[in-house]
């Protein structure tokens, strides 16, 4: 793809993905001809819910679960993660205490803050150098009042896996509900929620090539949960409001064809992922990679440089037409980078220059060449105006931090 007389690379799909064209075409009918009301008694917006109920049954193969009503439909993957933790705390009353990780997104994460300040307990578990959760610490937290334990599938940052069997074999020994973060683990690697044994688990249609604003959560039947919205009786009552039924036949569709690409990216995208890392690791002694090497999503690599600024690289990059995401938050006016590389201790002289290159199925050898012909003029002449590099020994400047 061309941009303004430029290639045109797109390395950020753990932010969003585009919406694959079978997807788009699918939807197409439902915005138009197709507009009725799925909760509708006449045939116009009946037929409509036959073709929800499909979409429904593609979500429920592609998380692994045995029964389409065990699927809700939602907004956003935000809205799946609150629902999970606020209609598990709503049901259970009676216990205060949460276990979650320090490296999650803030659609749990944020939550978490408010609810401490609403007289909740909430444990924090730790990672460590490479990003992995520490299991031990995980099962000592665990107490009879502990409501809920919500844990993600794979960091969005750095791509980490966590081992989510183990902890929930953990977790049901106790009889506590069980939620899992798999947004960024949906369509990319394969997901059982029988052998996660989780009750809960949140995916987001963008993530895997449906549109924005459409959401799914996985309810175990027999799970205990209460509805956070007031209103109808859509979704069996647990999220009213008028369905979205274009995004629906998006993300079911999106879900078939997740489910037939996931060959892919053990393979090719991997593949892909790998030679930029490779490219990159191998030419920069201030390179290094973050999180663990092997326990990760195929299309991840999160690589910290040092002793430059992360902002920087990402607008010398987008001069070129490429498009990746930085691990600093610095764009929002804070100099602090980002919460899960503090968490893993990545120094800050990385931390700060971290940039996360996320590939997906319609990524190219030619696009991977072009950012591997691109990085080392980046890096090279941001090395050259950084104050803690000195380009005349090619060696860092001795600093006190």
């Amino acid at each position: 793809m061309k941009r303004n007389n430029k290639q045109s690379v797109y390395l950020d799909n753990n932010a969003t993905t585009m919406a694959a064209p079978e997807v788009f075409d699918a939807m197409a009918p439902f915005l138009r001809g197709r507009y009725g009301n799925p909760s509708s008694m006449h045939g116009f917006g009946g037929s409509v819910a036959k073709d929800v109920a499909g979409a429904r049954m593609s979500v429920a193969e592609l998380v692994g679960a045995v029964n389409d009503f065990e699927i809700v439909f939602t907004g956003t993957g935000t809205e799946s993660d609150n629902l999970a933790i606020l209609g598990t705390l709503e049901y259970y009353k009676d216990r205060r205490h949460i276990i979650t990780s320090r490296v999650e997104h803030p659609a749990v994460l944020s939550l978490c803050k408010k609810l401490e300040k609403d007289g909740y307990r909430v444990t924090y578990v730790p990672v460590d150098g490479a990003g992995s959760l520490d299991l031990e610490f995980l099962k000592g937290s665990i107490d009879d009042n502990t409501a809920i334990v919500s844990i993600m599938y794979a960091n969005n940052e750095t791509g980490v896996i966590f081992p989510v069997e183990e902890i929930g074999a953990l977790v049901k020994q106790r009889g506590i509900t069980f939620h899992v973060d798999a947004v960024q683990a949906a369509g990319k690697i394969p997901i059982d929620v029988n052998k996660i044994r989780c009750d809960l688990l949140t995916v987001s249609g963008h993530k895997f090539h449906a549109p924005k604003g459409i959401g799914a959560l996985y309810v175990r039947r027999g799970t205990r949960i209460r509805p956070i919205l007031i209103g109808g009786h859509q979704e069996k009552g647990r999220r009213p409001g008028t369905e979205n039924v274009p995004g629906i036949i998006g993300i079911g569709k999106a879900a078939e064809l997740a489910l037939e690409h996931l060959g892919e990216y053990a393979a090719r995208v991997k593949r892909l992922r790998d030679r930029l890392e490779q490219g990159i690791l191998g030419k920069f002694s201030n390179a290094r990679l973050n999180g663990d090497k092997e326990k990760r999503v195929p299309n991840t690599s999160n690589i910290g440089f040092e002793f430059i600024e992360g902002e920087a690289i990402l607008l010398y990059l987008d001069e070129q037409g490429i498009a990746a995401s930085s691990g600093s938050a610095c764009s929002s006016g804070s100099l602090e980078p980002s919460h899960v590389l503090r968490a893993m201790g990545v120094p800050f002289t990385s931390a700060h220059g971290s940039t996360r290159f996320s590939l997906s199925r319609y990524t190219t050898e030619e696009e991977i060449d072009y950012v591997l012909s691109v990085i080392p003029g980046v890096v090279g002449r941001l090395l050259e105006i950084s104050p803690y590099w000195d380009n005349a020994k090619k060696e860092p400047v001795p600093i006190n931090l």
